[in-house]
């Protein structure tokens, strides 16, 4: 995997002319929590100076184009992340910036970061192009806040049904994850939130989130069982009744 990264900065680099002032990861990768077919290789990489049109371009596919090149390298598929001026990623205003997505990749000028990434990366980011320190402050607690009810929210709308997909069951990890956020101001690894949860009994039921952490730890294995594909489908309940201690924990905030 790092070889995989460093060739991605590499060519990352060489596509926006030499000009990248730093790139950073964050996320799962750093919080030792990566698993190949459940997690991504979160980065962000800023330019020195702006983003023309044809380097936008240029950068748009790099990851596909790496992927064709290389078919058997399970890694430049995961990458994740934004490509940005520098001075427009501190402003948070932007004329043009490439994002890579689970869902796709796009040239745009709308781009809001993360709150519970802006965290990671000013307390736990490591540089992998130059040796700069990241150069935000980390968010406060009202941010953490408000990033936590964010979520809170798009579970109640969009985890009442799930589907066969394993990260179905990732809501509950997500879920462990905010309340101890809420309760630390820290972001920890969805991994060590699942068995923190445990250890301190969040919820009455926490067979699911035991199974969670089995499928998570080789997802591989899990993905095509019909039992798992089956269970995954009807973890809708399960999801809201854990959600209703991380709603009993926003009350308390």
């Amino acid at each position: 995997m790092l070889q995989a990264i460093h060739k991605m900065m590499h060519e990352i680099d060489s596509r926006a002319d030499g000009h990248v002032y730093g790139a950073w990861l964050y996320g799962s990768v750093v919080l030792n929590d990566f698993q190949q077919g459940w997690s991504d290789i979160d980065f962000v990489t800023l330019i020195d100076g702006p983003i023309s049109e044809n380097q936008a371009e240029k950068l748009l596919m790099l990851r596909q184009n790496m992927l064709k090149a290389e078919p058997d390298n399970p890694y430049y598929r995961s990458f994740e992340g934004v490509i940005a001026n520098l001075y427009e990623y501190c402003s948070r205003s932007f004329q043009r910036l490439v994002y890579w997505g689970t869902s796709g990749q796009r040239v745009t000028d709308r781009y809001k970061p993360d709150v519970f990434s802006l965290f990671e990366l000013a307390k736990y980011s490591k540089p992998i192009y130059g040796d700069k320190a990241w150069i935000l402050p980390a968010p406060g607690r009202e941010e953490l806040i408000s990033a936590v009810r964010g979520h809170y929210d798009a579970i109640r709308k969009y985890a009442v049904q799930t589907n066969e997909s394993l990260y179905s069951c990732g809501w509950l990890l997500d879920i462990a994850r905010c309340i101890y956020t809420l309760r630390f101001d820290d972001v920890i690894s969805k991994t060590q939130a699942g068995f923190w949860a445990l250890e301190e009994h969040l919820f009455s039921d926490d067979a699911p989130l035991r199974k969670t952490l089995e499928i998570r730890k080789n997802p591989s294995s899990f993905k095509d069982r019909a039992d798992i594909i089956l269970w995954l489908k009807e973890l809708g309940p399960v999801v809201q009744l854990y959600a209703d201690v991380l709603e009993h924990e926003l009350q308390n905030a």
